[in-house]
């Protein structure tokens, strides 16, 4: 399969978890607050053993100054410029303008994950698959997240989905750019680690570092272990 495939199917994850919210599937919402735990350790994995060594071998020392940026530009779009932010299920009222700001958040975030899925695929099949693999553990609550905020605001349900379904455009959209653009193709995975640093980290952590038991914290350190066992599983296969 193509870079552009693989963007096509993780594009599905945002508008899967825009569906979950819009039904109250309840269930369906539990079982991503695991993926977020377990989607952390992995991505923190994939871009801490694989794309930060990568990126620093083809772009050298500067390569730092381009991961620093990525890091400070989802900072910027979701936690400076976003009237209210964070990841998971929404349970109080925001206003209408807050889930507009958090769409245009994510849009820059999720536009990065397909400068990553692209950058990836540009190095190695195998280094393509684990940053797909990453990106689509965060895109059913991605998907949560922005029709959740949206129908807290007012948004009607179906609308609040249509809004998912932009943020997996905007990653296909990445992957398409990224080769035509020669700022991304050639800083694009320095970039992308310093999102995919941000996401795991500064985004993913928090949503279940203070909650109470041992499901979440054992759900990140599965992820971390799942992405050596997915790197050894792509090595017996040839890939």
């Amino acid at each position: 399969m193509t870079a552009l495939t693989y963007a096509v199917l993780a594009a599905l994850g945002n508008v899967l978890g825009g569906v979950v919210v819009a039904k109250g599937a309840r269930l369906g919402l539990r079982v991503i607050s695991g993926c977020v735990a377990f989607g952390a350790g992995f991505m923190l994995a994939v871009a801490l053993a694989e794309v930060l060594p990568e990126a620093f071998e083809t772009g050298g020392r500067s390569a730092a100054l381009y991961v620093l940026l990525g890091y400070l530009l989802v900072h910027l779009s979701q936690h400076t410029v976003t009237e209210h932010f964070h990841f998971g299920e929404e349970t109080h009222e925001v206003t209408h303008q807050a889930g507009v700001t958090a769409l245009v958040g994510l849009l820059l975030h999720t536009f990065f994950d397909g400068v990553a899925i692209a950058s990836g695929f540009a190095v190695s099949n195998e280094l393509g698959i684990l940053l797909f693999l990453a990106i689509v553990l965060h895109k059913l609550p991605e998907g949560v997240t922005i029709a959740s905020v949206q129908i807290a605001g007012g948004t009607e349900p179906n609308r609040a989905v249509g809004s998912a379904a932009l943020l997996g455009i905007a990653t296909v959209v990445g992957v398409l750019v990224t080769d035509t653009v020669g700022f991304l193709a050639a800083h694009g995975l320095a970039i992308s680690g310093g999102v995919t640093i941000y996401v795991a980290a500064s985004n993913l952590v928090p949503e279940f570092q203070g909650k109470k038991g041992w499901r979440l914290p054992m759900a990140f350190f599965l992820g971390a272990g799942g992405f050596f066992l997915t790197k050894e599983m792509l090595g017996v296969f040839g890939i």
